[in-house]
């Protein structure tokens, strides 16, 4: 069976570029769909694109739903799946245009690529996402050892992620001139910032509480005061590696100068630390979740709610709430079960239900349709 196809190569690479040009597709998105097409050409024996026929994209969703994936060896999701087949449909419609091919392919023919409407609502259901507490949060925080600099980076890396939800991307970017200390403010500069879809937002720090505003503020001062880096430094920069006594290679201190290339250093050391404090694992981006959570629960207007949401660099509060906005279920049940017992303390529901800040709330987040960023 053929494992290559140069056609093929030639037009992907064209569509890829029209995705990344004209479409402005980040990196992330096109690898997506590069994935989804090795797997269909995979499962196709790597036949010619022209060759192209419905059947084709049939046979390809019955094999979709026997493999297994590859780190957990069960069947793929519904998400992957969807996600597989969309790519895959939005690729032949596109190339149902091309010369050379428009005469050989249909546009109708993409759609055999349509997962079953009971497979797209699975995929797309909405469902918890666990996190962490803000106090499991502080309990890791506080746990963490501090007898040197590169154990004096990873705590301050996680206080600095509870006081701004910043993604790990943009932690891995993030330089000393980003931060002030004096408004208790980061900037998140998509010209250096690596920020979801490259918004530039700043952020105030959350009022999280605890120790995570002394360790972040003592880290920037420690980089500054105690080891004169300047602005152009990174903020939580990687680890410099040097040669051990026995002639390996081991940690040595800070690297200066430079930001991590990636966040997957940032992923260990969160998952280092939860590990070492007897806690699950929990990544950076839940703590978003966790903020979310404490939004709901200390602001008392919508507009305290709207500068919640914007903090975390969303355009609209519906993004916050349907991204991030889930009741976990003991909490749902202990909501329910609590407007319940108010109900019967007051006789009647009504009872307990301000009209005006139903109204309030209503009016403040009507027409404002998800933005996409979360």
């Amino acid at each position: 069976m053929a494992k290559h196809n140069a056609a093929n190569a030639r037009i992907k690479r064209e569509y890829f570029i029209w995705l990344k040009e004209a479409q402005r597709r980040d990196e992330a998105s096109i690898d997506a769909v590069a994935k989804a097409l090795a797997r269909f050409e995979e499962a196709n024996g790597h036949k010619d694109f022209k060759a192209f026929h419905r059947a084709q994209a049939v046979v390809f969703k019955h094999k979709l739903d026997k493999q297994l994936a590859v780190r957990t060896g069960k069947p793929l999701s519904r998400a992957t799946v969807n996600s597989t087949l969309a790519a895959l449909r939005a690729f032949f419609v596109w190339l149902a245009a091309q010369p050379g091919y428009k005469s050989r392919l249909s546009y109708g023919d993409a759609d055999y690529f349509n997962l079953a409407e009971k497979d797209v609502r699975i995929a797309k259901a909405a469902r918890h996402k666990p996190f962490p507490s803000l106090e499991q949060v502080h309990y890791v925080i506080a746990a963490m050892p501090t007898g040197n600099a590169i154990e004096l980076r990873n705590r301050a890396l996680i206080a600095f992620a509870l006081l701004t939800g910043a993604r790990d991307g943009a932690l891995a970017s993030l330089r000393l001139k980003h931060v002030d200390l004096a408004q208790d403010r980061v900037d998140q500069d998509a010209r250096d910032v690596k920020t979801k879809a490259s918004k530039t937002f700043p952020t105030w720090f959350f009022p999280v509480g605890g120790e995570a505003l002394p360790i972040v503020q003592d880290w920037c001062r420690y980089l500054r005061e105690s080891l004169l880096w300047g602005d152009d430094d990174p903020l939580f920069p990687p680890t410099q590696v040097g040669l051990g006594e026995n002639g390996g290679f081991v940690p040595s201190g800070l690297r200066r100068g430079e930001c991590w290339q990636g966040a997957g250093p940032i992923r260990t050391i969160f998952q280092n630390a939860f590990a070492a404090a007897g806690l699950p694992y929990f990544n950076p981006h839940s703590f978003r979740d966790t903020l979310v959570q404490l939004g709901e629960q200390v602001c008392t207007t919508p507009e305290q709610f709207k500068a919640w949401s914007q903090n975390l660099g969303h355009e609209r509060v519906m993004t916050t709430l349907t991204s991030y906005g889930t009741v976990a279920p003991h909490r749902q049940a202990e909501l329910i079960r609590g407007m319940a017992a108010a109900k019967r303390a007051a006789g009647g529901l009504a009872a307990t239900v301000d009209p005006a800040l139903v109204a309030q709330v209503l009016a403040a987040m009507q027409n404002l349709p998800g933005d996409g960023l979360g």
